[in-house]
């Protein structure tokens, strides 16, 4: 059986397709770690999974083992020459790969070098990965690419198409916009003869069935800005704001749907996306008594000349929020959206309004002062694999 070759599988995002490709459809997946023993890699995989982890205690540890029956992992680094796989684990990992789903990237939208690293240079690696399947197979079933709608450059009060995002005459508002849109034209310029699939998910915050989540720079942010008495802002700004579970469900869907009637998918809320006023009331609706922000757009210029004095703060929390502000702030102000409709007819449902949720998220995330409280990996699955046991094991 061929086998799903996945890259950032770990990570956030990583970890919602790689639960749902194997609860949902049973798939085959080998994962790419940068883990230097079977055992540090079943642990990597655990702190990337426990959110979704069914049951507690020795119900959760059940619920992996079962995901790990469908797991082989691949010991290599994305920014390495070659992916840095041996070269043995390479050439039997192209004989059984069927389709490449690449996820991993740098998100530091602050460091120009991680995300030229990260998703240029293993972007291309990637790339020359999949060529490699197809000089051994004769073909690739899929390479989908996550990418990001952040590609569409500045923007100002738009509804953005999928196929009117990318305009190189605009500017980009980081680096991690600009590697990630070079990384969508190098899939397609050097693999023409692949059936390539690119997705894009908006600012991806939250899921809409639990409070939990492992990422918090964003949430951070927006915590941040709702306990502000003033806003600088526009209340009626839209902000493209899509539940994770809904982007999980999307990527691992339409990477594995044989026939998809478009090549580019927004993964967004698009026109349904709530406006900033709406999100203010919806955070703080857990706590009776406290009032939302009030929104005073002129204030604009101050308060983005004090976030930038904070962020060159020496380090400790106001120069945290200041970069953290500093980074998030063109997204959220830029009042543009993207449209969905492809997504939404294509797997016959919506993403679930970010009002719905978000109270629960900030209340949760205050709570555990935007820190996840992984748990140890249980002691039976440490024993599933030596310290000195190889990484790669097929089956």
């Amino acid at each position: 059986m061929s086998v799903v070759f996945v890259t950032g599988g770990t990570g956030y995002l990583g970890s919602y397709a790689v639960t749902r490709l194997v609860q949902h459809h049973d798939a085959k997946l080998a994962l790419l770690v940068r883990a230097k023993s079977r055992k540090d890699a079943i642990a990597k995989l655990w702190n990337g999974l426990q959110m979704h982890a069914e049951g507690v205690g020795a119900k959760q540890a059940e619920w992996f083992e079962r995901i790990l029956a469908n797991v082989t992992f691949v010991s290599g680094d994305l920014t390495a020459p070659h992916l840095g796989m041996d070269a043995r684990v390479r050439a039997e990992l192209a004989e059984r790969t069927g389709s490449i789903l690449h996820i991993a990237a740098s998100l530091n939208r602050r460091s120009e070098k991680a995300c030229l690293n990260a998703n240029l240079r293993g972007t291309l690696s990637v790339i020359g990965f999949a060529k490699d399947v197809i000089a051994r197979r004769g073909s690739l079933g899929r390479f989908t690419d996550v990418s990001t709608v952040a590609v569409c450059g500045r923007r100002y009060r738009e509804v953005v198409q999928e196929d009117a995002s990318i305009d190189w005459d605009r500017s980009d508002y980081d680096p991690y916009a600009r590697t990630k849109k070079f990384a969508e034209h190098m899939v397609e310029e050097l693999l023409p003869e692949v059936d390539r699939l690119v997705v894009r998910p908006s600012i991806v915050m939250g899921d809409s069935r639990f409070p939990q989540t492992t990422q918090f720079d964003m949430v951070r942010s927006f915590c941040a800005l709702a306990d502000m008495p003033v806003l600088p802002m526009s209340g009626a700004a839209r902000l493209d704001i899509v539940n994770a579970d809904f982007v999980g469900r999307a990527i691992t869907d339409l990477h594995l749907k044989k026939n998809t009637k478009h090549r580019i998918y927004h993964l967004s809320s698009g026109t349904s996306s709530k406006s900033a006023a709406e999100i203010g009331v919806a955070m703080l609706s857990k706590f009776p008594g406290r009032k939302p922000p009030r929104f005073v757009p002129r204030a604009s210029g101050a308060f983005e000349a004090a976030v930038n004095r904070m962020a060159n703060l020496p380090k400790g929390t106001l120069s945290l929020y200041g970069s953290l502000l500093k980074v998030f702030w063109p997204y959220i102000v830029f009042d543009t959206v993207f449209d969905h409709t492809r997504v939404c007819e294509e797997l016959g449902g919506s993403p679930v309004p970010f009002t719905d949720y978000c109270g629960e998220l900030y209340r949760w995330s205050r709570e555990v002062k935007f820190t996840y409280p992984y748990q140890a990996l249980p002691e039976r699955l440490a024993k599933l694999a030596s310290p000195s046991q190889e990484v790669t094991s097929w089956a």
